[in-house]
C-alpha cells in the first residue's frame, strides 16, 4: 500500500540524499529492524549505539514512505484530550503519557544536537485553539487538567490571541513544549550517524518473503533467495503492519498537507509558535525554516490510495480557506500540496511492545497525530524491553488492552 501521494515538500527540497543497497547475502544480526522511515531510524539508531549488531532492512527505499509526507509537528499531546484519556485509561496513565510525551521532545533535541544532525530542529510553543463557543469550555476544561497534573500550560483569551496572534479564536491554551523539523533530514541523518559512529548495516529494496519465528531466534527468507537470522525483530512498519497483523488496531484516515511559497518574512507569531484548533478534525500549521507555511487537516476515511490522491486538489482548497479563517491577515500562495495516511487506536495510543502471535519481536506503532514522539518514546521502552527491565509504558501500550 502507499502511504503517501507524490511530491510532498520534504523530497523536492531535499533531493535523494543517500542510497544503501539490497540484499545480496545471507546475513546475521543481533536486531533487524523493518522498515526505514523515522521509527525505524530511531530504533536502528538506538540499539546500534547500545552496542547491538543491527540491520535494517526496507522494501522499498528508506525514508521515501510517510516519512517524506511528515510534517514533522512534534507535540507531547496524543489526539484525545487529557480528561477524556483519564477516563479511557486511568488518571496515572493518562498523566504519564501526556508527561511521557514533554520528556521524549527533550530527548530529541538533546539526540539532534549531541550527535549533529542537521534537521532544521526548532523550539516551538504550541498554540491549541478553540475554534467555537461551545470548545472553549471543554478547552479550559482541558487546560485546568493538564495545570493540575502539573504540565506547564498557560491561558490565553480571545482578545490575545487576536491581538497578539493575529487567530481568530474563542481562547488558547498556550504549551511551551513543542517543536519541528524536517523528518526527512532527521531519518536520514540518523542512520549515517548509526552507520559510521556504530553497528548498523541498512540494505534497501529487500523485501521479506517469510518469517519463521524459533526458540533460538527468528529466520528470515529474503526475495532472491537470501537468508537473514536475528535473534529479535523490530517491526517499524507504520500503517503497512495492519495488513499481516491478525487484530486490528487502528483504523486509517487520509490527511492533507499545503505548503506555501515562501513569505518575504514571517510574522513573529508564526516563528515561534505551532498552531492547532478544536476542529474535528483539527487543522494545524506551522512554519518552515525557508518561510513557508505548512497548513494540514481536512482529514477523510482511507479508502484506497487513488481515492485519496484524487481529492489533492479539492483539499488544497479547503485548507487555505480554513487558515484564512483562523488567521486573516495571514495571505498565502500554495506551492505544494500532498496526502498521506495515518492510523488511528481506540485510545489514542500506540502500540509498542511485544505480540503473542510474534515470538522474539517487538512492534513500534506509533500511530496517532504525534508518531514521531511516540517514536522517541520507544527507544527507551523496547532498550528496557531488550535487558528485562521493568517500564510501566509497556503495560500502557500493550496488545490486547
Amino acid at each position: 500500500m502507499r502511504v503517501r501521494s507524490c511530491e510532498t515538500y520534504w523530497l523536492l527540497k531535499n533531493g535523494l540524499i543517500n542510497t544503501y543497497p539490497s540484499l545480496h547475502s545471507d546475513v546475521q544480526c543481533d536486531v533487524l529492524v523493518i522498515g526505514g522511515g523515522i521509527t525505524g531510524s530511531l530504533m536502528a539508531w538506538q540499539f546500534a549505539s547500545e552496542g547491538y549488531d543491527t540491520v535494517l532492512v526496507d522494501r522499498g527505499d528508506v525514508s521515501l514512505g510517510s516519512t517524506s509526507a511528515t510534517t514533522a509537528l512534534l507535540q507531547y499531546e496524543i489526539d484525545a484530550p487529557l480528561y477524556t484519556l483519564m477516563g479511557d485509561v486511568g488518571e496515572q496513565a493518562a498523566k504519564d503519557c501526556y508527561h511521557g510525551g514533554v520528556e521524549a521532545i527533550s530527548k530529541l533535541e538533546t539526540l539532534i544536537q549531541s550527535r549533529g544532525i542537521a534537521c532544521e530542529f526548532q523550539r516551538r510553543s504550541s498554540m491549541y485553539v478553540a475554534h467555537n463557543r461551545k470548545q472553549k469550555a471543554n478547552l479550559w476544561k482541558e487546560f485546568s487538567t493538564r495545570e493540575a497534573a502539573g504540565i506547564d500550560v498557560h491561558w490565553v483569551a480571545d482578545t490575545e490571541l487576536k491581538e497578539a496572534y493575529g487567530v481568530e479564536g474563542f481562547g488558547a491554551i498556550r504549551s511551551t513544549a513543542a517543536a519541528c523539523l524536517d523528518g526527512y533530514c532527521l531519518a536520514h541523518g540518523l542512520l549515517h550517524d548509526a552507520t559510521t559512529s556504530f553497528r548498523l548495516r541498512i540494505y534497501d529494496h529487500t523485501e521479506i518473503e517469510s518469517i519463521a519465528y524459533q526458540s533460538g531466534g527468528n529466520d528470515l527468507r529474503i526475495r532472491g533467495g537470501w537468508n537473514v537470522h536475528t535473534s529479535k525483530i523490530i517491526f517499524a512498519t507504520g500503517y503497512e503492519t495492519l495488513s499481516f497483523l491478525k487484530d486490528k488496531v487502528a483504523d486509517l484516515i487520509s490527511t492533507y498537507a499545503c505548503i506555501s511559497e515562501p513569505l518575504e518574512s514571517l510574522p513573529i507569531p508564526l516563528r515561534e509558535n505551532i498552531f492547532w484548533t478544536t476542529d474535528d478534525p483539527y487543522l494545524y500549521l506551522r512554519s518552515t525554516a525557508d518561510n513557508r507555511i505548512l497548513v494540514g487537516g481536512a482529514d477523510v476515511s482511507f479508502k484506497s490510495a487513488k481515492r485519496r490522491d484524487a481529492l489533492i486538489d479539492k483539499k488544497e482548497v479547503e485548507l487555505v480557506k480554513q487558515l484564512k479563517h483562523l488567521m486573516p491577515d495571514l495571505n498565502i500562495v500554495p506551492d505544494f500540496t500532498w496526502a498521506g495516511t495515518f492510523g488511528v487506536t481506540k485510545d489514542a495510543l500506540p502500540y509498542i511492545g511485544p505480540h503473542p502471535d510474534y515470538p522474539n519481536s517487538y512492534f513500534v506503532l506509533g500511530f496517532g497525530g504525534n508518531g514521531i514522539t511516540f517514536s522517541v518514546m520507544a527507544m527507551k521502552i523496547l532498550s528496557d524491553a531488550m535487558a528485562a527491565r521493568e517500564n510501566k509504558f509497556l503495560q500502557y501500550f500493550r496488545f490486547h488492552r
